[in-house]
């Protein structure tokens, strides 16, 4: 196994899913320069657009979830083809 491979610089991260506004605390490298404040504690922001708080899976909920238009985008793109 190879030496000085991993990071050394974790440090806790607030992690926002920004469908429902949950946030949880955990340790990361993830670079950001975002900030969140959270029981009185600042942590470096990370923002999620799913987590196990709304991803359907986790939550038994199915729900269609069309963020940047993707439905649309994909009628505009194949409507040549249509007869």
């Amino acid at each position: 196994m190879r030496k000085d491979i991993h990071p050394q610089n974790y440090r806790l991260v607030a992690f926002k899913d920004m469908s429902n506004e949950d946030v949880f605390i955990t340790k990361s490298t993830a670079d950001t320069k975002e900030t969140l404040e959270v029981d009185g504690v600042e942590y470096p922001l990370i923002k999620l657009e799913i987590s196990r708080t709304s991803h359907p899976f986790y939550t038994g909920k199915a729900k269609l979830v069309d963020t940047a238009g993707r439905i649309d985008k994909f009628k505009n793109k194949y409507k040549k083809f249509e007869k």
